[in-house]
């Protein structure tokens, strides 16, 4: 198996991609179906805040974060791209080395009186990733597809550090959750061609079988916080 089977699909030779696409059309759905269902809630109680909020999370290719996140009530956008590193080293094919101290992230945009950070959070873990894997996410192996909440304040720390406490306490997941939390040094948009991937290729062999069962939990267990519309960063530009 490739370290990187999306970057074999991308950047690969004209063989080496075949041989992907052939793997990934073998594989049966069960990755997003063997997640246990939604998580609970986070005990701890948010400040009401006004204003619009922000939250860095990494958890795999950012594709299907992204496609997640676009289909949640109060995002009003999600932008994908590269935290953890520095902007001079903030293009795809330098984090796909795992050398750049990047990961793959998404940004999201949203406005705390329609949806906290904690059920952000919550949808994080239940449906966008699976928080207990370590090295990487699914098929793809490397520090730039780890698992990671980048906090923009100490509220944010607090929910956050408390919350895989709580989740850990229950056993909720079965094993120990490798989410890093870490403060927040930068967030640096991916290229446009990575942007809205999941809503622009929606029949990509690696797309169907990682990330759309994603968007089928999502409707499936927060019905209430789904919507079919998505909102589009490139069209929110």
């Amino acid at each position: 198996m490739p370290r990187s089977l999306k970057s074999t699909l991308l950047v690969g030779s004209a063989a080496l991609a075949s041989l992907a696409i052939a793997f990934v059309h073998g594989l049966p759905r069960a990755a997003a179906a063997s997640w246990p269902g939604a998580v609970p809630a986070p005990a701890a109680v948010e400040a009401p805040k006004a204003g619009l909020e922000t939250a860095v999370l990494s958890g795999g290719c950012f594709w299907g974060m992204q496609g997640v996140f676009e289909h949640v009530r109060g995002v009003k956008q999600v932008v994908a791209g590269y935290a953890g590193g520095q902007a001079a080293t903030a293009h795809y094919e330098m984090v796909s080395t795992g050398q750049t101290g990047h990961a793959e992230s998404v940004k999201i945009t949203f406005d705390p009186a329609q949806i906290t950070y904690g059920q952000i959070l919550r949808i994080f873990f239940s449906v966008a990733s699976d928080p207990t894997q370590v090295g990487g996410q699914f098929p793809d192996e490397g520090p730039q597809y780890r698992s990671e909440i980048f906090y923009m304040d100490a509220g944010q720390q607090a929910l956050a550090t408390r919350y895989i406490a709580q989740l850990n306490a229950a056993k909720v997941l079965g094993r120990p959750i490798a989410t890093r939390v870490d403060r927040f040094v930068g967030f640096f948009p991916a290229e446009d061609y990575h942007q809205d991937y999941l809503v622009r290729h929606p029949d990509a062999p690696y797309i169907a079988a990682y990330d759309l069962p994603k968007l089928t939990k999502l409707k499936t267990l927060f019905p209430d916080s789904y919507k079919a519309t998505p909102v589009l960063a490139l069209a929110s530009r």
